[in-house]
């Protein structure tokens, strides 16, 4: 759990910060969202790698190695250098953070499920992700008041609880059980291919355009290598992938259901941290506290959840998970143009219990029907999902933030007598700023644009609320799909049919 935690601290700590590394570094146009997206992406591209050779080569041995490249690359990332080159050397150490992230999870995660059979699972993976949401909610906090020093220290802060995750690793004697086989490296070669290319064109919808052939040629071939993924794999004596668990209908729908589910789930911290900075003028502390909100509902239910796969299997779980979700983020949707933290937080909460109900019994329940106990190559499977889910909703929402708070500000900036061609080109500055993919000069400098920018702050700041909302109805409708979904599962609770002494041996 501490080496784990360090990889869900990671997903919300760097949110925080974004606005301060963004005005020390100047980073480019939808630069810091790809600081952002660049961890995602090679947690999705590479999750699957992960639970693989935590099979092949033992869960001890990879969760150790996944530690060291994870916290080396935290270092880097807190260690980037000012000017041309910023850019580049933090997104690539975040894509390494990202692949250390890939191969610790899927490992620890198979070491934790072979110590417990299937009738007491949902109770000990429901602590387990309990635990470390809890952990993800000391990250804004922890990253408020880390900023307040240097925003370096949000990466540097991964030592020590990586050098305590190490010890514990060594205290605790794992077993490094290994199944026999080979690695599938073409095929590890095709699910990163595939992913980034269609993320790539996601994510930079905005700049290129919709109508853009090249935003159709990256998410269609990144589409096109995926599939051709799926049909190698069927040929390969050692997948990286064993596609027959997609024959369970409980299990496709687990997948589904968290895929849905992670399309809000992580986004929001990103969405959540810059509306609160912008539109409730909160400091990155206050930004912090709330993100609590969301937290509480979800510690709590993430319990509830745990016990109710215990009892009754997944679906009932599923199903409440994802109809609160959705109602809470729907709720919440329409009180972001209240300006008032303390008030949303009834409805942050509700979101935040949807999403806990759901991500340990979907998850438990997914790894419980591993072929043959590979519980590595399982959670590979059902992590690739949720980070390729949430890099897609991180681009898509992304997208849709920006291009509404541009017409919104023209609106606004062309009722106060800007000529419509100065107030696109002001917008678009302001935008960027604002989002943080692009530097701060429309709020900071000089000019008649920066001096109308700074003149229409209050209605600006109301403008970027209105966007958020169409970002928070669209994590509604995406649990409301996850819903739809559930609905599917077929219920019922997964008989213990595997060794628990034994649990990488592959029975067929």
């Amino acid at each position: 759990m501490f080496a784990v935690a360090m990889t869900f601290i990671d997903q919300t700590i760097v949110s925080i910060a974004a606005p301060d590394i963004d005005r020390e570094l100047g980073l480019s146009s939808s630069g810091l969202q790809w600081v952002v997206n660049a961890y995602l992406l090679a947690l999705a591209a590479f999750f699957a790698l992960g639970g693989r050779l935590a099979d092949l080569y033992g869960p001890r041995r990879i969760v150790v190695i996944g530690t060291l490249v994870f916290v080396v690359s935290s270092v880097l990332c807190g260690c980037v250098p000012e000017g041309d080159a910023a850019q580049t050397w933090l997104i690539v150490f975040r894509s390494t953070q990202g692949l250390g992230a890939a191969l610790l999870f899927p490992a620890a995660l198979a070491v934790v499920v072979s110590v417990f059979p299937v009738e007491r699972r949902g109770r000990a993976l429901a602590l387990f992700f309990g635990v470390t949401g809890a952990l993800t909610a000391v990250g804004p906090l922890l990253g408020g008041w880390l900023t307040s020093w240097t925003w370096r220290a949000v990466f540097w802060v991964n030592v020590p609880v990586a050098i305590a995750a190490l010890v514990l690793t060594a205290l605790a004697h794992i077993p490094d059980r290994r199944r026999s086989g080979t690695l599938d490296v073409p095929g590890a070669v095709l699910i990163a291919a595939g992913m980034g290319l269609s993320v790539l064109g996601f994510q930079q919808a905005w700049s290129w355009g919709w109508d853009s052939w090249a935003t159709w040629v990256c998410i269609a071939g990144g589409l096109a290598i995926l599939a051709g993924f799926v049909r190698f794999e069927r040929r390969v004596e050692h997948p990286l992938i064993d596609l027959r668990v997609f024959r369970d209908k409980a299990f496709t729908v687990d997948a589904a259901v968290l895929f849905f589910s992670m399309l809000a789930f992580v986004p929001l911290f990103f969405f959540t941290s810059v509306y609160a900075q912008v539109s409730l003028s909160a400091s990155p502390n206050q930004a912090a506290l709330f993100l609590l909100y969301f937290f509480v509902g979800f510690a709590i239910a993430s319990q509830w959840g745990g016990r109710i796969l215990d009892k009754k299997g997944a679906r009932p779980a599923l199903k409440l998970g994802t109809a609160v979700g959705c109602v809470g983020f729907a709720l919440w949707a329409g009180k972001l143009t209240d300006l008032s933290m303390h008030d949303q937080w009834p409805y942050a909460a509700l979101a935040g219990a949807g999403i806990g109900f759901v991500l340990a019994p979907a998850s438990t329940d997914a790894v419980n029907r591993a072929i043959g106990a590979s519980y590595g190559e399982d959670t590979g499977i059902t992590q690739t999902v949720r980070n390729y889910a949430a890099s897609v909703g991180l681009a898509v929402y992304g997208t849709i933030l920006t291009h509404v708070t541009t017409d919104n500000v023209v609106g606004t900036l062309t009722s106060r007598g800007m000529s419509a061609a100065d107030a696109d080109t002001v917008a678009r500055d302001v935008t960027e700023s604002i989002t943080g993919s692009g530097d701060s000069r429309p709020l900071t400098g000089t000019g008649p644009a920066a001096e109308a920018a700074r003149e229409s702050m209050s209605a600006i700041r109301m403008d970027f609320a209105e966007a958020n909302q169409w970002v928070f109805y669209g994590m509604a409708i995406a649990l409301g799909i996850g819903f739809l979904c559930a609905l599917r599962h077929p219920g019922g609770k997964v008989a213990d049919t595997s060794s628990v002494e034994e649990p990488f041996e592959r029975t067929h």
